[in-house]
């Protein structure tokens, strides 16, 4: 990884991160993350990404894998798929910092024509390897842009196109190829997972899920678990359940008002689940981070 494009993250993340370490772009789906310590673990269920760490490390784990993520290497995320992960090296000194974009299928499936490359590959939906030096140059180059607001407009897909093409054309091929076929079995459940993702409050019959992936009832059982590691059911309550604990502890709502906010008819129900999930009760884990922001749930 260059000390260019380590000092240039250094620099957009100090200027614009939040209280939570998240410094937001205006290039859409573009993100930089900084952390000056290490972390508590982080339950996310994240759309498919690409992320650079520049500079720290963190440990990701998906089900009864675990991986490191070291400065130099490129994660890839190609479903949505539950994580667990913290940040194990961070200081105020050597802060924690990463540069993540998300992937858009529709720039996948375009390049893949002109790339003349067949549109299915492996399913791999979380991998780290060394960062090629093509993906770097063009991460930097995205976020050099970012100093020119005015050029933003202009060259942003451009950049970010050849961002994907770089992936594409590189070590992550195969793992991404599937994002770009409409018709895959990844893609028809990112279609259900959407609407669980917009509707993830509201009972949701399992026909709706399976209509939208356009998918017969058991197929689509088969093909979720395959691809999210969760049944259709699971992955909804840990959405619900995630989302109550950035209510109460980003926003200070009681457990009670965050269970009904999610979905939930039942706070005892809440409870137990919360601390399944967790390790803690909803009060014991108000208290025990007093109120204080948790880190971005963004990579």
């Amino acid at each position: 990884m260059t000390d260019m494009l380590l000092r240039a993250v250094r620099g957009y993340a100090e200027a614009h991160c939040d209280a939570t370490g998240l410094a937001r772009t205006p290039i859409p789906g573009l993100f930089a993350i900084r952390q000056i310590m290490t972390s508590e673990l982080q339950h996310a269920i994240y759309r498919p990404l690409v992320c650079l760490v520049v500079q720290g490390t963190k440990q990701i784990s998906l089900g009864n894998r675990s991986l490191t993520h070291d400065a130099g290497a490129t994660l890839l995320i190609t479903a949505d798929v539950p994580t667990v992960s913290r940040i194990t090296r961070a200081s105020l000194a050597e802060p924690y910092l990463s540069l993540a974009l998300y992937l858009d299928p529709t720039v996948i499936a375009d390049l893949l024509v002109e790339m003349q490359v067949a549109q299915e590959g492996a399913n791999a939906p979380l991998r780290i390897d060394p960062t090629e030096q093509e993906v770097a140059d063009t991460a930097l180059r995205l976020v050099r842009l970012l100093d020119r607001p005015e050029s933003v407009p202009v060259l942003q897909a451009q950049f970010v196109r050849e961002m994907h093409y770089w992936l594409l054309a590189g070590r992550h091929g195969s793992a991404i190829r599937q994002l770009g076929s409409p018709d895959s079995h990844a893609q028809r459940i990112a279609r259900a997972v959407a609407l669980i993702r917009e509707e993830y409050a509201k009972p949701l019959p399992i026909e709706r899920l399976a209509e939208a992936a356009r998918m017969s009832v058991s197929s689509f059982h088969q093909h979720f678990r395959a691809i999210t590691t969760l049944s259709p059911l699971q992955f909804q309550k840990q959405l619900r359940l995630m989302e109550a604990r950035r209510l109460m502890l980003a926003k200070g709502t009681s457990a009670s008002h965050a269970a009904y906010s999610v979905g939930y008819e039942s706070v005892p129900q809440f409870t137990r689940e919360y601390g399944r999930m967790f390790g803690l009760s909803p009060a014991r884990h108000l208290r025990a981070t007093k109120g204080g922001m948790e880190a971005a749930a963004v990579y």
